[in-house]
């Protein structure tokens, strides 16, 4: 079992890599999820994570209050609302945008109701 947690953490850190410059991936909760995962697999690979400069701090402030820094905030909401541009660009018919926007929408919410760190 220890073996999936960690191709689990693994494979969601290397998306959480990709989420930084893919606006559609969400590269913080892919991050949290691989330290949670590296919790159960790799003690030294889930304190590596937490000390990290990159993503330490995001995690610890989600663990500790269930919080999102107002940069973090920002910066999903921004790559949210950008992700709506190709849509539009590429002429998606209104059902795709109001399907697509739905689900923003949502995780915007979401995103808007957690605290702030």
């Amino acid at each position: 079992m220890r073996l999936i947690w960690l191709l689990l953490g693994t494979a969601s850190l290397g998306l959480g890599g990709l989420g930084v410059v893919l606006p559609l991936l969400p590269a913080t909760p892919l991050v949290i999820l691989a330290a949670f995962c590296f919790a159960k697999s790799s003690p030294v690979l889930h304190d590596r994570l937490i000390r990290s400069q990159t993503v330490g701090k995001a995690i610890r402030d989600w663990r500790r209050n269930r919080a999102i820094s107002r940069s973090g905030k920002a910066a999903s909401l921004f790559g949210m609302a950008l992700s709506l541009v190709p849509t539009f660009a590429l002429g998606a018919g209104a059902g795709e945008i109001a399907v697509q926007a739905l689900v923003l929408g949502g995780a915007a919410a979401f995103i808007l109701a957690c605290n702030t760190a």
